[in-house]
């Protein structure tokens, strides 16, 4: 088993930014981002530090919510202050950008880092299209065009045009080219069945969330691994990567009580504008194809983190009781990488260093060899 970092990055001094969207900057105040952003890029830092193999950022927009509109920004960064962790890239959201600028920045990452770059290739969530005023209705068709273009532009060694439906480039021939041959691992998301068949069919590893239920993790793994063998090929664990939220103190009590809480702020503050913007895609537009991500956030955590710690589908309390809950979840899974984000809501972030600390010294040993 390997073992992901992810850190949404949330600006968590926000007091009340109300339903608007998008939520107004004057809430952020600049030098207290200045703080943030110290203190969030040493985190995740201080991951590799503990004894994680992967570290996960991503990208979000106009929202407290997440304060990376540009992944690869902090990516970068974490590149030049690791050894050898893998750096994920967990979005960039690509119906939403130029696929050509993306092969190129992802290329220069993997050059910068020597090959430890994973290249997320994400629709990304609903409130995003609004932001970028692109069609939610083609989100499906950009991804898969741009994907297609992005894997020529990593592999190609002379230059080449692209005449596609949403995409066209002259001529292209992309420097650096990656260290990754033939080309940088990708991942693609899998919270529907038609988001699992298209990381199957783009050869990709299938990131997954145990949010809904371990049941419709495991109907995802299986869309995923039948729809790749109809494309000709067989996942392997590495292939496998299933996130969640993780809490771990001293005591079941301590830890239950931080994620409560931080839980409770993610839900009525920081996702309240973003809630607004979904909602006005997910009525006029197709973009929504049975992911149940996309219901309200403050629906989804109505079930309280007893609920879920029940459920398998988070892990919350001492080192031994997190050990045995992730040893569940990864006996019934066959998966290879469990990612955990810790940053809940305004969990302090000294809670979220000591519980990165138990997790790696405590927990990650005692689930290595599953």
């Amino acid at each position: 088993m390997k073992f992901s970092f992810f850190h949404l990055m949330p600006y968590d001094d926000v007091k009340d930014p109300g339903p608007d969207w998008p939520v107004p900057n004057r809430l952020f105040d600049p030098q207290v981002g200045v703080r943030k952003f110290e203190e969030y890029i040493d985190t995740l830092v201080y991951a590799e530090q503990v004894g994680f193999d992967w570290i996960g950022v991503n990208e979000h927009h106009m929202s407290p919510y997440g304060l990376m509109s540009n992944p690869n920004l902090v990516a970068a960064a974490l590149g030049q202050r690791t050894k050898k962790a893998q750096i994920l890239i967990a979005g960039n959201l690509i119906p939403l950008l130029n696929p050509l600028r993306v092969a190129e920045e992802y290329a220069m990452i993997d050059v910068m880092t020597n090959g430890r770059m994973i290249g997320g290739i994400l629709r990304g969530i609903p409130h995003e299209y609004v932001a970028y005023n692109v069609p939610p209705d083609e989100s499906y068709s950009r991804l898969e065009e741009a994907l297609a273009f992005i894997k020529k532009a990593w592999t190609a060694t002379e230059p080449f045009g692209w005449e596609g439906r949403h995409y066209q480039f002259r001529a292209v021939s992309i420097w650096p080219r990656p260290v990754q041959q033939p080309m940088p691992r990708i991942m693609m998301s899998g919270s529907n069945d038609e988001s699992a068949k298209a990381a199957a069919r783009g050869r990709a590893i299938l990131g997954i969330n145990t949010i809904a239920s371990v049941d419709h993790v495991k109907h995802l793994i299986k869309v995923y691994r039948d729809e790749a063998k109809e494309s000709g090929w067989e996942p392997q664990r590495e292939d496998i990567f299933v996130g969640s939220i993780a809490a771990v103190a001293e005591t079941d009590k301590e830890a239950i009580d931080e994620l409560e809480k931080g839980r409770e702020f993610f839900a009525s503050t920081l996702s309240g504008g973003m809630r607004t913007a979904q909602r006005i895609v997910m009525q006029k537009t197709r973009y929504n194809k049975g992911n149940v991500a996309f219901r309200d956030i403050k629906e989804v955590f109505k079930a309280s983190v007893a609920d879920g710690v029940r459920d398998n589908t988070l892990f919350c309390g001492s080192p031994t009781s997190v050990a045995e809950q992730c040893a569940r979840l990864i006996k019934a899974i066959d998966m290879g990488v469990f990612n955990v984000n810790m940053k809940v809501g305004n969990i302090p972030d000294p809670a979220i260093r000591r519980s990165m600390k138990l997790f790696g010294e405590k927990v990650i040993p005692e689930l290595r060899a599953l």
